[in-house]
């Protein structure tokens, strides 16, 4: 085979595996959701968090600090979140109504013993509210799990899976101490941004009016 032809061959081939490593790494599970919360929802979080803690971008100290201050229950609920991820925290409120949703309605969830880590929503229904739960089974959280390499991200996963019933701060105190390298990771940061930051501000959400 000329080398001409060969070069072009071997150009293409790394053209066409560099355009496929971009479009997995743009991936990151947002196609899962059916709502197209999660992006809007994540940007708005990173940006919470760099506003805040002011650390410029160091995405190592910011994760931690954040991380240390929920396990800590030291966290300022008061000046962290912005009005755009309370407005996307009731979004997420109102979407939860399929098994794929971040946040489902427990009289919906296939399983209501699976998980039991509880959130009441605005709705009501005959005097009673609706109660939601995180649905660590739910595609775009299991898409996570099944993206990322670090086996204690998926031991976590696993573990609330099983059972919801974890303290928010505790999830926080086992996420920080897992390698710079695994927190660096995508669908780590994602998972920090819904099952942590979002499930605080589900609950704290009507306080801001």
């Amino acid at each position: 085979m000329p080398l001409k032809i060969r070069s072009g061959i071997l150009v293409l081939f790394l053209l066409v595996s560099s355009l496929w490593i971009n479009a997995q790494s743009g991936y990151n599970c947002h196609s899962v959701d059916e709502t197209g919360l999660t992006k809007k929802a994540f940007d708005s979080f990173e940006n919470d968090l760099f506003n805040y803690y002011q650390f410029g971008n160091d995405s190592i100290k910011t994760y931690r600090t954040f991380l240390a201050e929920v396990a800590s229950l030291s966290i300022n609920l008061r000046k962290l979140p912005s009005n755009n991820s309370i407005q996307l925290t009731r979004a997420f409120k109102k979407a939860a109504s399929n098994k794929n949703s971040l946040w489902v309605k427990l009289s919906e969830y296939e399983n209501h013993e699976a998980t039991k880590k509880s959130y009441p929503s605005t709705a009501s229904s005959k005097d009673q509210k609706e109660v939601l739960i995180f649905n660590y089974r739910g595609g775009f959280i299991q898409c996570l799990k099944n993206s990322n390499e670090s086996d204690d991200f998926k031991e976590i996963i696993d573990t609330l899976e099983g059972d919801g019933n974890v303290s928010t701060s505790l999830i926080a105190q086992r996420i920080y101490y897992i390698s710079d390298k695994e927190l660096c990771a995508i669908e780590i940061k994602k998972f920090v941004a819904f099952d942590i930051y979002y499930s605080i501000l589900m609950v704290i959400e009507k306080a801001f009016g």
